[in-house]
């Protein structure tokens, strides 16, 4: 499953009912304490209850209710679920879906007590007919009465098979959202519950003011897992081992029975041995791991953000090993200011590792900042900005192109003035793409540009983009700067465009790709290397008349156990950020033996110098 979104109502500084929508990665803006920690916590009691625990106190102060809501919506479902080994169900065929085919999920937690109880709904346009409304909370005994008071089929067998035929029986449902109650034990509602629980995905949450030293409990837990695995893996060797100490010890007590008997047969008639082995857990006691760094040097002596960055690669083996061991089909990685102590550089490498992260299937990424720094690198449609109303100072999560001028002003997001040429292109995968063959092509050719790290260069999109494309796109569109044009050729109305820029009067340049767009420049073994898959890559379309995007799509899926083909906007995206990556100079003249791509960035060195 995926989350799709969150509602939070009376929660804290929430008073209000707020919903906060999820892509693969998203990010949370806004100035300190204004809220954005509150929403991963929110979503931490509602997934587990246990880093983060609903408490008595944590109802809205202004608010005269004490009930607080936590409502999530998923999307990417099961295709069925099993209420036991004989009876199989969708959620669909059970009205347990939003009028959108979404699952929504409410918890609901008195905290008028010391500690909070939970309730658990399932939101849901269900049939609100008098005569079955509530057909999930019934026996089968009372199911098969209705099933022979409508004179149905008799032979009906199951639960979810009587209740269709008894819904489909009805003229007019009454369909409505309404509030099912799962969490109490009422039949298969209760049982239906159980299942869909064991779908939802794992949460494991990082805050941002966890110790980072190599005692901290996000460090100890993976270790001693690991110290478990070890031991468990030579259970054969310690049961020898026992056997032997028992021998020994057996002897001993005969041995000294006999010695006794020597001295006074009167003081034990028999000395009778019992050997208790060590439990695995004691096994585990024995041994302790403490992890030094590069010359030998303690983790704990290290600098605090080289500590930081060591404690979040724990934090996602953990998470991962937890994944594995559990019946869990996915997992949300929701980290608090992952900058904290981090040199630029570090972030950089941190928003990369994320933005990979988030491709791989059923993995989100949900983060939290208010570093300019950090929230430059990320892509402007993962941005959720918190902040409060002008008007009624409630607070409000946004996103949309109009939050882009007040996330810059928040953070500080200011355009680079070192700027000398622009390149406008379609789309954030291009930008990734264009940066990957540039830093390939300048390890053979030194004269090119390498577009990750050149800063006289501001690309400029005509969709999305990141924060600090944005910003360089609002601020420096109108300054007169020299600009190159490269869009793909599976557009007909570009070429237009590309003929305006070439009849400027300045020296700006623009082109259309000679193959059909970006990604048929990529070489097969890049994609060998980066998903293990083996497709043909056409120039143009294959003879099936699909590009590249539709047919890595149709071999990645498949592979990947998706029920659905993703989109070719997914795949361009899956391509861009992982295949792209590694091209190699070798593998970009093999499939460019005109030398196009070179004389793109060769034109872009032109317009810099």
């Amino acid at each position: 499953m995926k989350l799709k979104s969150v509602t939070i109502k009376n929660f804290r500084a929430y008073q209000k009912e707020t919903k906060v929508d999820f892509e693969d990665l998203t990010t949370v803006i806004g100035k300190n304490d204004i809220g954005k920690s509150t929403l991963l916590e929110a979503l931490e009691i509602f997934f587990n209850n246990s880093t983060i625990k609903i408490e008595h106190s944590d109802s809205n102060i202004y608010s005269a209710s004490k009930l607080v809501e936590i409502t999530c919506e998923f999307e990417n479902l099961p295709d069925e679920i099993s209420i036991d080994t004989s009876s199989k169900t969708k959620l669909k065929d059970e009205y347990l879906l939003s009028i959108n085919d979404t699952l929504v999920i409410k918890k609901i937690f008195d905290c008028s007590k010391k500690n909070p109880s939970v309730e658990i709904f399932i939101v849901a346009n269900h049939p609100t007919s008098s005569e079955v409304a509530n057909l999930l909370e019934l026996k089968e005994k009372d199911l098969q009465a209705i099933i022979k008071s409508k004179t149905l089929d008799s032979k009906l067998k199951g639960n979810p098979t009587m209740r269709k035929a008894i819904w489909n029986s009805i003229p007019d449902l009454e369909l409505n959202t309404i509030n099912i109650p799962v969490s109490k034990p009422k039949e298969d509602a209760k049982r239906i519950w159980e299942q869909i629980d064991l779908y939802l995905p794992m949460f494991a949450l990082f805050q941002s003011d966890r110790s980072s030293s190599d005692s901290d409990t996000e460090v100890q837990d993976p270790m001693k897992a690991a110290i478990a695995t070890a031991i468990a893996e030579v259970q054969g060797d310690i049961a020898n081992i026992q056997k032997k100490v028992q021998e020994k010890a057996v002897e001993i007590a005969n041995n000294t029975h006999k010695a006794l008997e020597t001295i006074d047969k009167n003081l034990a008639s028999k000395l009778v041995p019992t050997f208790t082995p060590p439990t695995p857990a004691k096994w585990n006691g024995l041994f302790s791991i403490k992890m030094d760094t590069d010359d030998g040097i303690p983790l704990n002596k290290r600098g605090s953000g080289v500590r930081r960055m060591i404690l979040v690669s724990f934090f996602k083996a953990e998470a991962e090993r937890r994944l594995k061991s559990s019946s869990k089909k996915s997992i949300i990685y929701a980290l608090e200011e992952p900058e904290t102590a981090q040199h630029p550089n570090n972030q950089k490498v941190l928003i990369d590792s994320f933005k990979s992260l988030a491709t791989q299937t059923d993995c989100q990424i949900i983060l939290t900042t208010h570093s300019p720094g950090l929230a430059s690198e990320l892509p402007v449609d993962s941005l959720r900005f918190v902040n409060r109303d002008e008007t009624s100072k409630e607070l409000k999560v946004d996103k949309g192109s109009h939050i882009f001028s007040k996330v810059a002003e928040v953070l500080g997001v200011t355009p680079d003035s070192r700027v000398k040429a622009l390149i406008c292109v379609e789309g954030p995968t291009d930008v990734n793409a264009l940066c990957c063959l540039s830093k390939a092509l300048k390890i053979k050719y030194p004269e090119l540009p390498d577009l990750f790290t050149e800063d006289r260069i501001a690309f400029v999109l005509m969709g999305g983009s990141t924060l600090k494309h944005w910003v360089n796109n609002n601020y420096l569109k109108g300054l007169g700067k020299p600009e190159f044009h490269l869009y793909d050729n599976d557009v007909a109305t570009y070429k237009k465009s590309i003929d305006e820029v070439n009849e400027r009067e300045d020296i700006s340049v623009g082109q259309l790709t000679q193959k059909l767009e970006m990604e048929s420049y990529l070489h097969p073994n890049s994609i060998k290397e980066a998903f293990d898959i083996d497709i043909e890559i056409p120039d143009n379309l294959n003879d099936d008349g699909k590009a590249l995007p539709k047919i890595f799509a149709e071999a990645y899926s498949p592979k990947m156990g998706l029920p659905n083909v993703i989109k070719d906007s997914k795949s361009k995206k899956y391509l861009s950020e992982r295949a792209f990556p590694k091209m190699t100079a070798e593998m970009i003249e093999e499939r460019d033996n005109t030398g196009e791509v070179k004389g793109w960035f060769i034109k872009i060195a032109e317009l810099i110098n």
